[in-house]
């Protein structure tokens, strides 16, 4: 007993001294930032950091990305990036970091109205769920689905479709999809990563190519001087990235092959293992309790009152209701108020009818409430975090640094330039996370070197910049879409970046390719079909090469 007790003082008295190591070194570390003060801005008059609109503006999401790709930590991948900006845009002033990044960055991203309207619809879309789950809505389809889909291919294809149909809001779309099919392709030993890439796979490229749709808003208020809703309807069948993505998502399926690091946990998925990775999001909550009396309508009907709820609100938003026309209430619609609004009448709907059917008591609802908060916290905290970032990054113009490049180019490049917008949208949108971000900065200067020249090459680079962004938005792991994908799987968000990645990558290549030659001919009749094509030979091509993929 001596001996032991020795031992655990001897093992107490180590973590004491590596403590202490610690502490030491974060000491030295604060005292060598606070000695960079010196080198601060004095502040009497408007600041602008000297490596302003240049190349080191796109460095600190760079670094936040590569981090969590090598480390597969989210959360002090994204402070890294987040700290370094900082540290740029004071000048290694350890005062004006701190000051930079807490008041100008998280606390200002947090007190945006727009970004709490998109916090608050999260947490009311976490009760829901927590409530359709606990009613046994749910659970009633998931064995509705289970009677009539009778394998993989069925419950992919089951999923992809119920994306496709809720094509309003992404965010709407990844949380909904997940929510629902998540048993069903569990039950079929459909991995969390497949799942989670085909959420996100019908959110960004269907809404981008559907006229209604907080997307189609969005793009139409930064087409300024033109009728943006007839460009965004035009652009359609140029937005090769949306188009081909799905059409590679359902031939996947269909041919029943996948290559990459997907291939690898697909395999592991028909062993029993839907994660993979030590990463198991949600696996160790205690299952909630689930009531008998549950029917498919306890799911179908709170999510129909959402999809049309939703859209009310955008279109008061828009105001529809005070005489503005249908299309122009949508196109200048704030997403943010009006997914807020309307999914609280949702709740509220959804609550009065478990109320009558008598499947849930009145307490019990409540209680969803927190317990639909606490499923949204991962969520949340990457959201803020990456919000955090992207402001760093505005902060130091790199929104004002791609405008300059693209602006310097364009003059020069006119035929390629669909395919070299294409590329610059993915980087800015890989490197902010923010699609829409990548329409406000790419789609004026588009206008603006297109409009009295050349407008149907405008309408071509304008879908390139809509195609790029959703491709970098798909890509980047601090992309808000992202995460709601892996938040509605809940899958390992790295395992989800990683598993997408090369798929993105092959659709973006074959885009690519596309808006080279939609630059040159200048037609989708014919520039549309060249590019499905070259995606179905590169599929029967991956197909040749990984086979497929055995069920066990």
């Amino acid at each position: 007993m001596e001996l032991s007790g020795g031992r655990r003082e001897e093992s107490v008295m180590t973590d004491m001294k590596k403590n202490i190591k610690r502490t030491a070194v974060l000491s030295v570390v604060l005292v060598l930032m606070f000695a960079m003060t010196a080198f601060g801005a004095d502040g009497t008059e408007e600041y602008v950091p000297a490596v302003y609109a240049t190349f080191w503006a796109l460095v600190p999401p760079v670094v936040a990305i590569g981090l969590a790709l090598i480390t597969k930590e989210v959360y002090s991948s994204l402070f890294v990036g987040v700290l370094m900006g900082g540290i740029l845009y004071s000048g290694f002033s350890f005062e004006g970091t701190i000051t930079h990044i807490f008041e100008d960055g998280m606390i200002s991203v947090l007190s945006d109205s727009y970004n709490v309207g998109i916090l608050i619809f999260l947490v009311i879309l976490g009760t829901m769920v927590c409530l359709m789950n606990r009613a046994g809505g749910s659970a009633a389809f998931g064995q509705f689905a289970s009677d009539h889909i009778k394998n993989r291919v069925g419950a992919e294809l089951a999923t992809i479709l119920l994306g496709c149909l809720i094509f309003i809001d992404d965010y709407f779309n990844c949380l909904t999809v997940g929510s629902v099919m998540r048993p069903v392709t569990d039950k079929f030993k459909v991995s969390r990563a497949k799942l989670a890439y085909l959420i996100d796979a019908t959110a960004a490229p269907i809404c981008i190519i559907a006229p209604i749709s907080s997307w189609a808003a969005a793009v139409t208020g930064f087409v300024e001087g033109e009728d943006g809703f007839s460009i965004f309807v035009r652009a359609i069948p140029y937005n090769f990235y949306a188009i081909l993505t799905i059409m590679m998502m359902i031939g996947m399926v269909l041919l029943k092959t996948e290559f990459g690091s997907m291939k690898f946990h697909e395999k592991n998925a028909l062993k029993g293992d839907l994660y993979t990775t030590p990463g198991r999001p949600y696996d160790t909550e205690k299952a909630p309790e689930v009531s008998a009396k549950g029917t498919v309508l306890d799911l179908l009907i709170p999510i129909i009152s959402l999809i049309i709820c939703c859209m009310i609100g955008m279109l008061y938003t828009g105001g529809f209701f005070s005489g503005v026309d249908f299309v122009t209430a949508f196109s200048q619609s704030d997403a943010s108020l009006g997914l807020t609004m309307g999914s609280f009448f949702g709740l509220v709907i959804t609550i009065a009818l478990y109320q009558v059917r008598r499947v849930l008591k009145f307490s019990e609802c409540m209680a969803c409430i927190p317990e639909g908060f606490k499923s949204m916290v991962p969520a949340i905290m990457i959201l803020s975090f990456a919000w955090t970032l992207k402001a760093m990054t505005d902060s130091l113009g790199a929104d004002v640094y791609v405008a300059n490049v693209v602006a310097a180019s364009a003059q020069s490049f006119l035929k390629f330039l669909p395919a070299i917008i294409f590329v610059v949208g993915c980087f800015l949108a890989f490197a902010t996370g923010t699609s829409w971000g990548t329409f406000g900065i790419l789609i004026p200067i588009v206008v603006a070197v297109f409009e009295n020249s050349n407008p149907n090459l405008m309408i071509i680079s304008i879908s390139a910049c809509m195609a790029g962004a959703v491709c970098g938005d798909h890509c980047s792991p601090i992309s808000d879409t992202t995460i709601m994908a892996s938040a509605g799987a809940q899958c390992e968000h790295v395992n989800h970046v990683t598993t997408q990645l090369p798929y993105a990558i092959v659709a973006a290549v074959v885009s690519f390719i596309s808006y080279i030659i939609a630059g040159f001919v200048q037609s989708a009749w014919i520039a549309l079909p060249i590019a499905i094509a070259l995606m179905v030979i590169t599929m029967f091509v991956i197909r040749g090469i990984n086979g497929v993929l055995k069920e066990e």
